[in-house]
């Protein structure tokens, strides 16, 4: 047991020799390595996080500009139910014979087709 503590013990306190050991040929990246490196990365961060989220936004956007009264939504918390009224920045959601609520436009999450609240 002592010695595999002993081996463990010389090899960690070898890690920073071996860590900063380098070929002595050996070169880093260049100056346009460096460049593509980063736009590499830039496109990256573009293609996978940005623009897709920029395209949710703009769907959101549209629907929350299109709906009107008798739409059936569904809203964020997952509460369905048919637009009775619609203002700027709210709407009136019955989810019941008799039983409205207001909920502000962007907690709409979708639009459900026509006779969908029926088929529930």
């Amino acid at each position: 047991m002592n010695t595999i503590k002993l081996l463990v013990a010389a090899f960690i306190a070898a890690m920073p020799s071996l860590a900063l050991a380098q070929d002595p040929g050996a070169q880093g990246m260049g100056v346009m390595g460096q460049v593509i490196f980063f736009a590499g990365f830039i496109l990256i961060f573009y293609f996978l996080i940005w623009r897709p989220q920029s395209k949710r936004a703009k769907e959101h956007k549209a629907l929350m500009s299109g709906l009107n009264k008798g739409d059936e939504v569904v809203t964020s918390g997952g509460v369905a139910g048919r637009i009775t009224k619609v203002t700027d920045d709210f709407i009136v959601v019955e989810v019941a014979d008799n039983v409205e609520i207001k909920v502000q436009k962007v907690a709409v999450a979708a639009a459900l087709p026509k006779g969908t609240l029926k088929d529930i």
